[in-house]
């Protein structure tokens, strides 16, 4: 491992062309870093009397001084096997594998942030068997929100407007994956705001608008998204949910209701293009200071 100057930093990433993994390797070269662009699909794990290994294309990945990881949502657990290899391995990360894990597990997301007093719209797991009406009235009545354990970019989530949709989403659910039923926060008007934390400090938010007929503001989606503002208490609120789930870099989504702001979800390798273009802000630099700050702080305590 190098020292101090022109560190080698990984981007573990499926897509070298994508805005984020560009943003981040400009970003690494501005700083006066060595970035790798790493394939995480294509990297094999070896354990064995003199410890761990990691192979990258049939041979051994030299270890670099740092990673940040942008592990997709279908890789979660094969990512985070990957990335316990680099921490066994003393190598920094931006991305801890405990905390991605317990990211990309909505429900468990929730329980996390509830368990530490973060305001969350009012969830129910739906069990096979579950008493709908029942839930129905934890909800709040209809419409609802129907959503898959693992979703991203609004896919796997459903409005609900009565007792048969809810059935019929439940049904398919006991057949497929888990769903949980959420409460529709009306007078959010189908706008959110997307916040992006670094190492405890908010460095981009952004709201999102859905499209007309849309209640989903996701820009994947079609929504729109405009430069927002924070109040002290939404940037509060948005630092301590990062926190709670022990994540360095991440994309808090938040809805304003009636009784303050409620973290909607949290994104543990959140997209960069909508946000940065939006608020102009250099975010990938950010990330590549948290990770530098990582790197020295790890050789100062060797």
């Amino acid at each position: 491992m190098s020292s101090q100057t022109n560190m080698e930093i990984a981007i573990l990433t499926r897509g070298p062309g994508l805005y984020s993994t560009q943003s981040l390797y400009k970003a690494c070269h501005e700083q006066g870093h060595q970035p790798v662009l790493v394939d995480y699909s294509r990297c094999s794990l070896m354990l064995g009397h003199d410890g761990a290994r990691i192979y990258y294309q049939d041979r051994q990945l030299p270890i670099p001084d740092g990673i940040i990881p942008r592990i997709g949502a279908t890789f979660t657990q094969e990512g985070a096997a990957l990335i316990r290899h680099f921490e066994w391995l003393k190598v920094p990360t931006t991305l801890p594998s405990r905390a991605l894990v317990q990211a990309r597990d909505k429900l468990h997301s929730l329980q996390r942030l509830t368990k530490k007093g973060i305001e969350v719209p009012v969830t129910v797991m739906a069990e096979p068997g579950a008493d709908l009406r029942l839930i129905e009235q934890q909800v709040g009545g209809f419409p609802c929100i129907v959503k898959a354990l693992e979703s991203t970019h609004g896919m796997g989530v459903r409005l609900v407007n009565n007792h048969a949709e809810l059935k019929e989403c439940i049904d398919k659910a006991t057949k497929e994956e888990p769903f949980f039923v959420q409460e529709f926060i009306a007078e959010s008007k189908g706008e959110d705001v997307r916040v992006l934390v670094v190492d405890g400090q908010v460095v981009g938010a952004m709201k999102r608008v859905a499209r007309a007929g849309e209640f989903r503001s996701n820009l994947h989606q079609g929504g729109v998204a405009y430069n927002a503002r924070l109040t002290p208490l939404g940037e509060a609120v948005a630092i301590r949910a990062a926190a709670a789930l022990g994540l360095g870099v991440a994309g808090v989504d938040i809805l304003e209701s009636d009784r303050g702001p409620l973290v909607l979800e949290i994104n543990a390798s959140p997209g960069l293009e909508g946000i940065q273009k939006v608020t102009g802000q250099n975010i990938a630099g950010h990330i590549v200071q948290y990770m530098d700050k990582m790197i020295r702080e790890f050789e100062e305590e060797e």
